[in-house]
C-alpha cells in the first residue's frame, strides 16, 4: 500500500500544468479578484496517508470555483470508503490583511452517511498565514455528530516554500490522540505544490502524509 501511495503522489504530480500558484493545500480557495468572476477555477488534490499499525489510504479532493460559488468533492475524508459532496460561496476581504471565508453545506454517503455544514477560512498578513477545514457531520444512523478540523499556521520564508504546525481531528483512522498534532514543510513549483506532514511525532508513533495538488 505503501508503494501505492508514492505512485499516486507523483502520478499526479507529473499531470500537473505548468504555472505558479501558491494554494496551501486542505485550505480555502484562492483570493477572488473582479476579473474571476467569470473564470472557472479547479483544484484537485492527493493526500497519501502513512498509518502506523492500521491501514495506509488516499484521500482524493476536488474543488471547483467561479466567483461566489464554491463546489468540492471528497473521498476517504470524513470516513474510509465514504465520499462527500460540497456546495457554498466565497467571501472575501482586505489587502494587506486578507480574510477569507466558504461557508458550505455538505452530504456524505459510503460507510459513513449524514449531513454536514462546514466552513473553510484563512487570514493571511505578508508571510504569515492561518488557515482552517472544519465541519460537524450529523450521522444518518445513531443520530450521532463529529467535529472534524484540518488547521494550519506557515510562515513563507520564500514564495516557494512554506513551513509550520498542523492540527487535525478526524475519524477516518484511529489515533491515541483525539487531536492530532505536527508540523508540514511544503514546496511550489510552477502550478503545483508539495507538502509533508508529520503528525504525533514525541507523542505516539507519527502518521506521515504526504499531498500533491495544483491549480489550473
Amino acid at each position: 500500500m505503501r508503494t501505492c501511495v508514492f505512485i499516486m503522489l507523483l502520478a499526479l504530480a507529473l499531470l500537473a500544468p505548468k504555472r505558479a500558484w501558491s494554494e496551501a493545500t486542505n485550505s480555502v480557495p484562492e483570493v477572488l479578484h473582479e476579473d474571476s468572476a467569470d473564470h472557472w477555477s479547479f483544484t484537485p488534490s492527493l493526500y497519501g496517508y502513512i498509518v502506523p499499525e492500521s491501514r495506509d489510504y488516499v484521500n482524493p479532493n476536488l474543488s471547483v470555483d467561479r466567483g461566489l460559488l464554491h463546489l468540492e468533492a471528497r473521498y476517504n475524508y470524513e470516513a474510509l470508503d465514504s465520499g462527500s459532496l460540497w456546495v457554498g460561496y466565497n467571501f472575501h476581504t482586505g489587502e494587506n490583511l486578507v480574510f477569507e471565508i466558504t461557508p458550505m453545506v455538505g452530504g456524505v454517503f459510503g460507510h459513513l452517511s449524514g449531513v454536514a455544514p462546514g466552513c473553510n477560512f484563512s487570514l493571511s498578513y505578508k508571510r504569515f498565514s492561518f488557515s482552517s477545514q472544519s465541519e460537524l457531520v450529523f450521522d444518518a444512523s445513531d443520530s450521532e455528530h463529529f467535529f472534524y478540523t484540518w488547521t494550519e499556521l506557515t510562515y513563507s520564508p520564500w514564495e516557494w516554500l512554506r513551513a509550520g504546525v498542523v492540527i487535525q481531528r478526524t475519524r477516518a483512522y484511529k489515533s491515541d490522540l483525539d487531536v492530532q498534532r505536527g508540523f508540514l514543510v511544503g514546496v511550489t513549483y510552477k502550478r503545483a505544490d508539495f507538502a509533508a506532514y508529520v503528525f504525533n511525532l514525541g507523542w505516539t508513533d507519527p502518521t506521515i502524509v504526504l499531498a500533491t495538488s495544483f491549480n489550473f
